[in-house]
């Protein structure tokens, strides 16, 4: 008899790995008995999951820009060399952005985070699906955002990207139903992160703490999120607990976008 959130026997693959959240989520699959697949760009360092998860850990890491098809087709077939097919997937990877008001924003900047923001969600779709088929089915879940729900002064890109994600989600899971395939996706607010750091000192340079304070006032909870309370929601999804759940959107934001 399986536990409740048991993931043994399943082979999982997240992109960003070595970021905060994609860490955080590969040790907890790990945690629950999933091999994991981390994928981070390259040049990537791997070595604090590797040290997290311990010796002997179900885990390969490799380097892929998951915003080149190329890298993408590539880490796929690595997965399903390794470990012989996918039935979870993390599409985790992402990027910030400058910050700057939409006159000023660099159209250079915000073509980068389309390009990897949504390009490569799309392509982490379209290669991670039919090797999902052949395996009879899984379980893809696509790293959104609050700011694919509401608009944020200053991140046009980051708010159009994960706007876009969504969008992505539902279509996937409409079409991958049939397939036996779900398809969710995860909406963060403000996590204690790098990537949170990068954005306060984008939005205040000289005063990043009192950006982080005036995000906090605005979450009910009084906290950013954890990276652990984004992993356990997507293991949460991953899992066969969630069998009945596709084309959903779940927030993770403390209460934020309740008012």
């Amino acid at each position: 008899m399986t536990h409740p959130g048991d993931l043994s026997g399943k082979i999982a693959v997240v992109t960003g790995a070595a970021g905060a959240i994609g860490s955080a989520t590969s040790l907890m699959l790990l945690s629950r008995g999933a091999s994991v697949v981390a994928v981070d760009r390259p040049g990537a360092d791997f070595s604090e999951l590797h040290g997290a998860a311990g010796a002997g850990a179900s885990l390969h890491a490799t380097h892929a820009d998951a915003s080149q098809e190329a890298d993408v087709a590539a880490y796929v077939a690595e997965a399903v060399k390794v470990f012989g097919r996918i039935d979870v997937f993390f599409n985790n990877a992402g990027v910030e952005g400058v910050v700057a008001p939409i006159p000023d924003y660099p159209l250079a900047a915000f073509e980068q985070v389309l390009q990897v923001n949504v390009v490569g969600v799309f392509l982490g779709l379209k290669h991670v699906i039919p090797a999902m088929v052949k395996g009879g089915g899984g379980s893809i879940v696509n790293m959104s955002s609050v700011a694919g729900l509401i608009g944020s002064p200053g991140l046009s890109a980051y708010v159009a990207s994960k706007h876009a994600v969504i969008g992505l989600t539902r279509t996937a899971a409409i079409e991958c139903g049939p397939q036996n395939i779900r398809v969710n996706c995860v909406n963060p607010g403000p996590i204690e992160s790098r990537m949170m750091r990068s954005i306060e000192a984008g939005a205040a340079p000289a005063s990043p703490q009192v950006v982080h304070d005036q995000f906090a006032q605005r979450i009910p909870l009084g906290r950013y999120g954890r990276c652990e309370e984004v992993a356990s929601m997507v293991a949460f999804l991953a899992g066969d607990e969630a069998r009945y759940l596709t084309g959903g959107v779940f927030v993770i934001d403390g209460g934020m976008t309740t008012s």
